[in-house]
């Protein structure tokens, strides 16, 4: 059974950074795409990003890229999302997600089999 956790959200102002990690149990992660996704209340869950197994390949929602950087070390079965220049609007409880396939592009939520609790992250203005 694959288990994910992640940590590091909380509290920025605009503009700030934070880092959010994913540490995934139970399965070799190396061989798995992961993701994030986020939350905001009373919206639907939307992609953010996403990594390929051996980080070759990484996609991006259009309103992060340029800002947000996913990551993986696979010896550390932990995921990364680097989030710079933070803004109210990303305001949101953060998922991260693992698949065993991958397809450039995907953004359905559906595509991923694995999801954590969440860890929410609160932009100020």
């Amino acid at each position: 059974q694959v288990q994910l956790r992640e940590s590091g959200g909380g509290l920025v102002q605009a503009g700030g950074s934070l880092r959010l990690s994913c540490v995934v149990s139970g399965h070799a992660f190396r061989t798995y795409t992961s993701a994030w996704f986020r939350q905001a209340p009373g919206k639907e869950r939307e992609f953010v990003a996403a990594i390929n197994y051996n980080g070759v390949y990484t996609y991006y929602e259009d309103s992060v890229q340029g800002r947000f950087t996913i990551s993986r070390d696979s010896f550390l079965n932990t995921g990364y999302l680097q989030m710079n220049s933070l803004q109210p609007g990303d305001t949101a409880v953060y998922y991260c997600a693992a698949s065993p396939n991958f397809k450039m592009g995907v953004k359905e939520s559906t595509w991923f089999d694995y999801w954590g609790q969440g860890t929410q992250v609160t932009v100020s203005s």
